[in-house]
């Protein structure tokens, strides 16, 4: 077994490799930028080395220097965690001539599945399921455009060194072949060095299903069951859960064995992840299609691990070292079952758009393992952390275990509403709408379903009645602590002025009678003149997450201050809440409000990152919706289109330039 072993990766994924290390008395190594330079994983790894500047090709994609780092530290292997240099043949061999393990795959079993036409190729040869498709190389758009009319639309168009739900575009019909093929060529360039793009047929009502398999070096290869990753947006995966609701016993056992066959045929081992399409609409479950084979560990490996009660990345360094799988197939058994959320630096609110800025507050949910509930947190952050425009913009990973799907969605409920994340834009309001969402809570679901239950983007999940009226209460009762408070103040220049009971709780622009009551350890309360309520739990002025229970309702409620009042965020929305006494609430109504001011005339940037391109002149007419410029941030490309039509008045930015958020890029008339 190795002494020492280095991780080539940063942020959530490295502090996760060194954990199990640690636990297995193996020393490690971190390495970093100078982005990185104080980031947890460089605090918890046992030494660092520095790479070089903030541009992973500066630092995490340069192989000279990963390798400079083993040997001036000792290192025996690399782990090499997902992205950067993870599905990197060169970076395997140049690792096997240093005389260092690579915690990985052989070589050519990633040249052979890290191309995906290539190994589409090979799982056909397998005996693999594959998508109709051409697998050719594709020159031109009008190439593209034929090829396409000859599959049948709707089809998929990839970067074949794709991955991550970069390099990917859907066309519905000529027009979107036209619009998206050159597109997923750039993004293809960028990301992977590679433009080449292949045409496969789009499969409806897909489901994305994956099997993780692990295999060693004696010729073993065993399924460890599957994940349910259909939740995406923008082919990025968002939730995912293992077991799937939809995959029977007999699927499971068909699509294990074509994932292990494939493996074979390339001479796999190590953790290694197929995945699968399949189409939701075929109640038989047999129409499932190999998609690709991730060489590496999948950002999503918790919820097998949870489920299997085996630690991957534990078994990746066995493997690596040469040990054989201590278990075989037969042994391989699914108990509960598990899901993951992805906590990421992007703001729903506006259009899931990239964040970057410093974590100036981070809380996260506490972690629990007790025999019906767990709940654990991946991350590499910590309070103070930067989030930059450089790497992927994750942040965490919230896993949660139950003895039964509903259990494992209601843990996430409640562990997302202790989520704190301020400084930065944040999806967690979304992650918990989707846990929720009625749909997603009876497994009715596809890589669709994002986009078809929130087509006009999304703002804060609904609140029933109940909500409402719980929100209520707690504004009266913080409205009463703090008037308590400064009544008590207020005692020590002149006579003690006793709040009264009642008073008028708004909740965003509902206003509510509640009478309050305190007593020891908790609180009663009366709404709208309805029956007594009892709360348990106690606020302090200042306290920004509140955990209580109402009528034995578990409520955790992050409680921030907004003017006067307050906001109060919970179960995936924030709401707005005044508390006024009953005569104040009366004046409150003549109050006139400032209107927002009008925005329309100008294109603003909605991020930091570079303005590749800038298709309009000043004098130019637009029409509403027409692409007037495309940014590029964390190497996506964000098409910025016109809300109306217009005349352009003014380019204060040029092509090639970098923007902040909200930088004005055109202005119209």
């Amino acid at each position: 077994m190795f002494s020492k072993i280095l991780i080539a990766n940063r942020g959530e994924i490295a502090c996760r490799v060194i954990r199990t290390a640690k636990r297995m008395g193996i020393a490690t190594v971190a390495v970093y930028s100078d982005a990185d330079a104080r980031a947890r994983h460089v605090l918890v790894a046992d030494e660092s080395v520095r790479l070089g500047p903030p541009p992973a090709s500066e630092s995490y994609l340069n192989a000279e220097l990963i390798i400079d780092a083993c040997k001036a530290t000792g290192a025996q292997a690399v782990h090499p965690g997902y992205g950067f240099l993870s599905e990197r043949e060169n970076f395997a061999k140049a690792l096997d001539k240093a005389g260092i393990a690579f915690i990985g795959p052989p070589p050519k079993a990633i040249r052979a599945m890290g191309d995906k036409i290539e190994s589409k190729k090979l799982a056909q040869k397998a005996g693999v399921n594959i998508v109709p498709g051409y697998l050719g190389d594709i020159a031109t758009t009008d190439e593209a455009v034929k090829i396409a009319a000859d599959i049948g639309y709707p089809v998929m168009m990839k970067a074949s060194a794709g991955g991550g739900g970069k390099g990917m575009r859907l066309a519905h019909n000529e027009a979107d072949v036209r619009d998206g093929f050159e597109a997923t060529k750039r993004e293809g360039l960028a990301s992977f060095g590679d433009d080449r793009v292949f045409i496969e047929k789009f499969i409806e009502a897909p489901r994305h299903i994956e099997i993780q398999l692990i295999g060693d070096k004696h010729g073993n290869v065993l399924y460890l069951g599957e994940r349910e990753c259909s939740i995406q947006r923008r082919h990025q995966k968002v939730v995912e859960e293992a077991p799937s609701p939809f995959v029977t016993p007999q699927m499971r056992r068909a699509m294990g064995e074509q994932a292990v066959a494939l493996a074979k045929a390339v001479g796999y081992y190590s953790a290694g992840t197929v995945e699968l399409i399949v189409s939701g609409s075929d109640p038989s479950g047999e129409s499932f299609y190999f998609l690709e084979m991730n060489t590496r560990l999948q950002v999503e490996h918790p919820v097998t691990e949870e489920v299997t009660g085996l630690d991957l990345v534990e078994q990746m360094i066995r493997v690596a070292a040469g040990e054989k799988l201590a278990f075989g197939q037969d042994e391989v058994t699914l108990n509960g079952w598990s899901v993951e959320t992805r906590v990421y630096a992007e703001d729903p609110y506006r259009g899931f758009l990239p964040s970057t800025g410093r974590l100036t507050r981070y809380t996260r949910p506490p972690e629990t393992s007790q025999d019906d509930l767990r709940v654990r947190v991946d991350d590499g952050v910590t309070e103070g952390s930067e989030i930059s425009m450089f790497y992927d913009p994750m942040v965490a990973k919230l896993i949660t275990w139950g003895p039964n799907r509903e259990a494992a969605i209601d843990a996430q409920v409640a562990a997302l509403d202790a989520f704190e994340l301020d400084g930065i834009g944040d999806n967690v309001d979304f992650l918990s709408a989707l846990m929720q969402h009625p749909r997603f809570r009876s497994g009715d679901i596809t890589t669709n379903f994002i986009a078809e239950e929130y087509p006009e983007g999304f703002d804060g999940a609904p609140a029933d009645l109940q909500l409402l009226s719980d929100i209520a209460v707690i504004g009266g009762m913080i409205g009463a602590i703090t008037e308590e408070r400064n009544a008590g103040i207020d005692s020590q220049l002149g006579p003690l002025i006793v709040p009264k009971s009642e008073r008028v709780v708004t909740v965003d622009g509902e206003p509510h009678r509640v009478r309050i009551k305190p007593y020891e350890g908790g609180t009663l309360a009366v709404v709208d003149g309805g029956e007594l309520i009892d709360i348990v739990g106690r606020w302090t002025p200042g306290q920004r997450l509140l955990s209580l229970t109402i009528d034995g309702r578990a409520r955790t409620v992050q409680i921030r201050r907004n003017g006067r009042g307050f906001v109060l965020t919970t179960r995936g929305a924030s709401h707005k809440v005044q508390v006024l006494p009953p005569h104040v609430a009366e004046l409150s109504k003549h109050m006139i409000e400032k209107p927002a001011p009008d925005l329309s005339r100008l294109l603003l940037a909605p991020m930091p990152g570079l303005v590749t391109r800038l298709d309009v002149e000043v004098g130019d007419k637009v029409e509403a919706g027409q692409a007037v410029a495309v940014m590029e941030a964390m190497k996506m490309e964000n098409i910025l289109r016109a809300t109306k039509a217009a005349t352009v008045k003014a380019t204060p930015v040029n092509a090639g330039e970098s923007v902040a958020v909200d930088q004005v890029i055109v202005e119209f008339e």
